[in-house]
């Protein structure tokens, strides 16, 4: 029995980061893939049976865990992305969400047949979008614009709401006669936003004063900040059911907005234990699901979804957005994306359980209705979201704009020619000379410190895919990787080598990006170049100019730097790649302009 429970437990580990990186290297949504090997494990092949594996454990852990999840969303939330778009938020979160549960009400009513008290049930359950389904799909498109952070919050602040609203719409039912509901519904929402709230802040507070007077050692941070998440959430729902996840939401939004201590190593890890419970969560429920209940989706409950699809949500942005500035690809974008996710999927499979215990009758129809809609929801918003980010204009299918921290004389040069080759950039520093001059050479600049935590807030980062850090500290690009490798990844971040490579020391690989151009091309060398009179230049390699041609006439003092192909993917140059220029390809390098005129030759 023993050796069965390791072997399924490891078996849902590596089903689910297997999908993981099957959706990052396929760019399908990794949360459809997710469902789709849970059925496969579960109900289709009878491999899995989360019920049987876990017990009574099951449903306590699947909260336990969408509690770190909420949390970890919360410390993704700053502020500053309100200064534009915190109205529609709002409204998102209030009139939005009062006008979904209404409208999702009646079409559970009239479409499916419920009983209305059911139907409001499912109406609450659904209110939900969810940092789980929302974040990786953001993360896919990367929308331009307001959207983005529009959704991000949205998904993140609703699923405690309406996980709040279903748990007293459930208590109602189960325990009360109908003149009693209100009352109790909204007795409920008031004790759950005070306790909450209250909770939260304080939980935030005790690990902020902890960290900061060094009560804590550097290696408990994370595992402090988890048992405070933890015990907040168990505390506050002892308290006021389900008031938990709003309690570790306010939690982790408290932490990401106070400038008194950095939390940046909490959200790092935070992403990480993200992906693994996500992956693991989604097989699980997914696997939980019955042929019956499968078999059970018709023609009602596909109608059902269409209308949650082309005609509540519209409505709900529409009503949300009325008179604000959002553009219109925005609001688009906003119709158009609302999934559903884990907490929808684990409270309908709490709910279900309960209205059954207590003899509430079709109780059994809310789970295959609730994973229809995040199964279909997210295989339509998933698979539509690209293609119709990109025809809006809001995002690019495969960002190659470049990120240039360091507006020195070569990030300015290097800058200039990419800009004029047609690739984006965005050049950042911290010295307002240097930024003052980029923007003289009217190209995409702000002024900030890179390593700030805010700093990614403060840009435009749509059609970005890469970052070069290129300043004469060495520690500052190396850091400048680090911090934008989790954004881009470690593919997409580079720095110019140490004075130390190629010399008597070389950075740890963990501690460092791809090195740029080559292991000589340190900021000093390049520099030196630019001052004797050598110039970043675009050059096109075609069949009568081929790369050999080049390398005769700008001689081995050039320095590759990138190439840009006629389709308008970009290439970095790194020491750890070896390149092959071809016809139609245009070359951006560090040459020595006296060899770049007819009949001059390369020096002996």
């Amino acid at each position: 029995m023993e050796e069965s429970l390791i072997l399924a437990i490891a078996a849902i580990v590596l089903l689910g980061v297997t999908a993981q990186w099957i959706a990052w290297a396929t760019r399908i949504p990794s949360i459809l893939l997710l469902l789709v090997i849970g059925l496969v494990a579960g109900p289709a092949t009878g491999l899995l049976d989360p019920d049987a594996l876990l017990g009574e454990l099951l449903l306590p852990v699947v909260a336990m865990l969408v509690a770190l999840i909420l949390f970890e969303g919360g410390l993704n939330l700053n502020f500053a992305e309100l200064r534009e778009s915190g109205t529609v938020v709002v409204r998102l979160i209030t009139v939005g969400a009062a006008a979904t549960l209404v409208l999702i009400s009646l079409a559970a009513w009239t479409i499916l047949g419920l009983d209305p008290g059911l139907a409001v049930l499912v109406g609450a359950v659904l209110i939900v979008t969810g940092p789980t389904v929302i974040m990786p799909l953001l993360r896919h498109v990367r929308p331009i614009g307001q959207s983005g952070p529009i959704l991000k919050w949205e998904g993140i602040v609703v699923d405690p709401i309406g996980a709040v609203i279903a748990v007293l719409v459930l208590e109602a039912l189960v325990h009360a006669t109908p003149s009693d509901a209100f009352g109790i519904v909204a007795t409920g929402v008031l004790t759950t936003i005070v306790v909450g709230g209250a909770i939260g802040v304080l939980g935030a507070a005790i690990i902020v004063i902890l960290i900061k007077r060094y009560w804590i050692p550097d290696f408990l941070d994370i595992p402090f900040a988890i048992m405070i998440v933890l015990a907040t959430y168990a505390i506050s729902n002892h308290i006021q059911a389900e008031s938990g996840l709003l309690t570790v939401t306010v939690m982790g939004i408290a932490l990401a907005n106070q400038k008194i201590i950095t939390v940046r190593h909490i959200l790092h890890f935070g992403e990480n234990l993200r992906v693994l419970i996500i992956s693991s969560l989604f097989v699980i429920l997914a696997a939980r699901l019955t042929m019956d209940e499968i078999s059970s989706i018709g023609v009602r409950e596909l109608a059902f979804l269409a209308v949650l699809i082309l005609l509540i949500r519209p409505i709900a942005v529409l009503l949300s957005s009325a008179g604000s500035k959002l553009s219109r690809p925005d609001r688009i974008f906003l119709s158009w994306m609302a999934p559903r996710g884990i907490v929808a999927a684990a409270v309908a499979s709490v709910f279900a359980l309960t209205l059954t215990e207590a003899g509430y009758p079709g109780a059994e129809k809310i789970v295959p209705i609730v994973f229809l809609v995040i199964i279909g929801s997210v295989a339509i918003y998933g698979l539509s979201a690209s293609p119709l980010s990109r025809r809006l204009g809001i995002s690019e299918n495969n960002p190659q704009g470049v990120l240039i921290v360091g507006a020195g004389v070569l990030g300015r040069n290097i800058a200039q020619v990419l800009h004029e080759k047609g690739v984006r950039v965005m050049v950042v520093d911290s010295n307002y000379a240097n930024y003052r001059k980029v923007k003289e050479l009217g190209l995409p600049a702000v002024r900030l410190d890179v390593l700030s935590d805010d700093s990614w807030d403060r840009m435009d980062l749509g059609g970005l895919g890469y970052l070069i850090a290129t300043t004469p500290n060495d520690e500052v690009n190396a850091l400048a990787a680090l911090h934008y490798l989790e954004l881009f990844g470690r593919k997409g971040v580079f720095h110019l080598p140490t004075k130390e490579i190629g010399g008597h020391e070389e950075r740890p690989k963990h501690l460092r990006g791809r090195l740029l151009f080559g292991k000589e091309a340190t900021y000093s060398a390049l520099t030196k170049k630019i001052g004797k009179g050598y110039e970043v230049k675009g050059t096109s390699i075609t069949e009568q100019f081929t790369y050999t041609d080049y390398l005769a006439r700008y001689g081995e003092d050039a320095v590759p730097m990138f190439i840009k192909a006629e389709n308008g993917s970009l290439t970095i140059v790194a020491a750890d790649t070896t390149i092959s220029p071809k016809p139609g390809h245009t070359l951006v390098g560090l040459v020595d302009p006296v060899f770049s005129h007819p009949g001059k030759t390369a020096a002996p």
